[in-house]
């Protein structure tokens, strides 16, 4: 082997490497808020509460075209994360599991006296919230799970991927408003496991989308609940009383004791499934060499 062989082939190593490929998704991230922010601007006023979710829309979509674009340039490989075979049924599922599971969350706080309903409002309200859900289910999946995620577990195996991942998720929601500690624990422990789990059962991004997307989509838009600190109107109009611990505070249910129960134990046992299907990775240290 010549010099130059062998620095080409440490070169391509380094390319090669998981934690390059995420200082490059790192660049395509921050391309794809630029691009999005552009976007956002040249769409006009004029289309009142429509525009916002014209906006995310847009948003959505310009992270699906880096997601893929890194995949197919930077990785030379299919976008399997994206696949559409199968991804109607994915996402409606993802969806179903989220609305579900935030009103299991709503219906404890409310028999615990945390929640009670003192009216209703008019459609229109949905449609900022239905921004924010497309917004958040497909940029932070993209984010977190499909590039995050998945690029340390190829590097440092799965449990660590996952102890990492929902620990970033919880810690990065500590800049919303209304914010607490326990709050970005609650995050990392509810979505953090529950989010990251979904993507080692199905190896795709939709799931996971959906069920982000649904969750808040139920909490602002549907229950009138602030969504990760950010106070939201929704259909019905809510009186929240009692104790943070119960009701999540000024944050939002997330922040609660039966959002993090719930949807906790529901991440680990997803978590249980995907141990028991064998889709675990080991870190590279466990890893046979190849000769």
């Amino acid at each position: 082997m010549t010099t130059n062989q062998a620095a080409a082939g440490t070169l391509a190593k380094i390319a090669g490497h998981p934690m390059f490929r995420l200082l490059v998704a790192f660049a395509f991230i921050v391309g794809a808020l630029l691009i999005s922010r552009g976007v956002g601007k040249l769409i006009g006023p004029h289309l009142g509460n429509a525009r916002a979710v014209i906006v995310a829309s847009c948003v959505a979509a310009i992270f699906v075209g880096a997601y893929a674009l890194f995949c197919r340039l930077i990785e030379r490989r299919p976008v399997r994360e994206f696949a559409l075979r199968g991804a109607p049924i994915e996402l409606a599922g993802g969806i179903l599991t989220g609305l579900l599971l935030f009103s299991a969350v709503v219906a404890v706080i409310a028999i615990l006296g945390g929640y009670s309903v003192i009216g209703t409002r008019g459609p229109a309200v949905l449609l900022p919230a239905l921004a924010i859900a497309i917004v958040s289910g497909f940029t932070e999946e993209i984010i977190f799970r499909g590039w995050f995620f998945r690029l340390v577990e190829e590097w440092l195996g799965t449990w660590i991927a996952l102890a990492l991942s929902a620990a970033l998720f919880g810690a990065l929601h500590l800049n919303n408003q209304n914010a607490t500690l326990l709050a970005g624990a609650a995050i990392a422990l509810e979505a953090g496991i529950m989010l990251a789990a979904i993507y080692l059962i199905t190896r795709r991004l939709w799931a996971a989308i959906g069920v982000h997307a649904a969750w808040n989509f139920a909490q602002g838009g549907i229950y009138g609940i602030a969504i990760s600190g950010n106070a939201t109107d929704g259909i019905l109009r809510p009186r929240i009383t009692g104790p943070d611990l119960l009701t999540g505070g000024a944050f939002g249910a997330e922040a609660s004791l039966p959002a993090i129960i719930v949807a906790t134990a529901f991440g680990i046992a997803l978590v249980m499934v995907a141990y028991r299907r064998g889709g675990f990775v080991a870190p590279f240290w466990r890893r046979p060499r190849i000769v």
